[in-house]
């Protein structure tokens, strides 16, 4: 139950946050509530953007998006027939941009295994999905999960540093657990729905950015009276 009080109490704060955004090709920003995937092309872009937001912010990542989408190659035909090297080279605002292009190929290759067909991945069970995507270079757990979640509407709760560091000021993990330890706490106590488990790691990734930081701005956070770890 404490678990779904917080989310209450997230979401009475930050409002509904519309995640995944996607990037509109005219204006090259990012549109959020927009219910996506609405198709194969929204998929990719999550599936890019999963990758290209891994330690950066995601106006780092909307950056990058917006580079591919002004030259016509956020498509996963175009992402195969580009060297390595020029996809690089758009992408460098998310950072570490020579890794990410590798990571990028490595997943369009993975996805080429299906034909590029967003109704066959569709057809998969989650498990089988998860790991081949975690079978893949440069995919961790947290980015697996963000493209079943936001990408594939599968129910699994995705797990991030914000996710740790506010959960375990909040005493609810004692800060040592592994990912998968920390996902488990979650899939066990809170039975949300899938839109819930959507919108409660939005919700989570907006407050960690905005008052539960390093520095955590504990003063004018909300969640303080229920927070044990004052930092």
């Amino acid at each position: 139950m404490r678990l779904r009080s917080i989310y209450k109490r997230l979401l009475a704060f930050h409002g509904p946050q519309g995640w995944w955004p996607i990037v509109n090709p005219r204006t090259l920003v990012s549109e959020y509530f927009v219910n996506a995937p609405r198709d194969g092309h929204d998929f990719f872009e999550i599936a890019a953007g999963a990758i290209l937001t891994q330690n950066v912010s995601w106006s780092n990542a909307e950056k990058a998006i917006a580079a591919l989408k002004k030259n016509k190659l956020l498509d996963p035909v175009s992402i195969r027939k580009i060297s390595t090297g020029r996809l690089a080279g758009m992408i460098r605002p998310a950072g570490y941009y020579n890794q990410k292009a590798g990571k990028i190929k490595h997943f369009t290759a993975w996805y080429r295994r299906y034909d590029f067909r967003y109704d066959e991945l569709l057809g998969r069970g989650t498990s089988e999905l998860r790991a081949e995507l975690l079978s893949l270079n440069g995919v961790g757990p947290e980015t697996a999960d963000s493209i079943l979640l936001y990408g594939l509407n599968r129910k699994v709760f995705v797990i991030d540093a914000y996710t740790r560091r506010i959960f375990t000021r909040l005493g609810i993990f004692a800060g040592n657990e592994k990912y998968h330890e920390m996902q488990d706490i979650f899939h066990a106590n809170f039975k949300g729905t899938l839109q819930e488990y959507n919108e409660y790691h939005a919700l989570i990734v907006a407050h960690g950015k905005d008052y539960c930081k390093k520095k955590a701005k504990c003063a004018v956070c909300y969640l303080s009276g229920r927070c044990d770890k004052k930092i």
